[in-house]
């Protein structure tokens, strides 16, 4: 790893805690960032305030969730301008996700250009093939087959999918309707219960999974899914 790139992860992990402690009262206990050639994600671990904690304790889940939305919603543009001002490079696309039972989270951003000193990923990995068909076969129980789908390896333990074209007439009219923030409560809930603990997954990639998450771009009718695993 070139010497730029471990100092732009250095930064960004750092300042993922500060923003988190301006805007939650409390940081993660770490967070891991990969950059690629044009991505850069953030897996943070160990993240649960004591006011979440009480809720989950009460099933409230859903409070959490939209409180969780709307924190992360005023994160996203100071995130973005620190990344800029690091990399010279502003993302253009975010997606955020977070398990709560594992109390770790996933924020991935997508830049117009390649970051300078950007790891190449790699588009050929271990159970490619039969990765993106148990992610067709998913897509199609919770909506349709994707029109396009892209995976590719970010490092050794950060496996990045996207799927392109996957929303159903009745859907695009709720977010036409103003429903979008319901309608990904319902997607996250519903392919949630698909992703995780899907030992095809490991059983495809030789690796265990630790974790898995998923988000959507409504208006560009696109999803990405994040797998994190253990290395070798």
């Amino acid at each position: 790893m070139n010497q730029q790139i471990n100092q732009f992860q250095q930064l960004i992990a750092s300042y993922v805690g500060k923003l988190f402690r301006d805007h939650f009262g409390k940081g993660p206990e770490s967070a891991m960032v990969s950059i690629g050639s044009n991505s850069i994600t953030i897996y943070f671990r160990n993240f649960l305030t004591p006011s979440e904690r009480v809720l989950l304790e009460q099933n409230q889940e859903t409070i959490i969730h939209q409180l969780r939305q709307a924190l992360f919603q005023a994160m996203i543009p100071e995130l973005a301008s620190y990344i800029e001002s690091v990399t010279g490079i502003k993302p253009h696309e975010f997606y955020y996700d977070w398990s709560l039972p594992n109390k770790s989270g996933m924020l991935l951003a997508f830049c117009p250009e390649p970051v300078p000193g950007g790891q190449e990923v790699s588009q050929e990995f271990e159970g490619k093939a039969e990765l993106e068909q148990e992610i067709v076969s998913i897509s199609q129980m919770a909506q349709k087959t994707p029109e396009e789908i892209i995976s590719y390896e970010v490092n050794p333990r950060t496996i990045l999918i996207i799927r392109n074209g996957i929303l159903v007439r009745i859907e695009k009219e709720l977010i036409r309707l103003g429903h979008s923030e319901l309608l990904k409560g319902i997607k996250r809930d519903l392919e949630n219960s698909y992703l995780h603990n899907n030992d095809n997954f490991e059983n495809m990639l030789g690796k265990r999974v630790v974790d898995c998450f998923v988000d959507w771009n409504l208006d560009s009718d696109k999803s990405v899914i994040v797998l994190v695993l253990n290395a070798k």
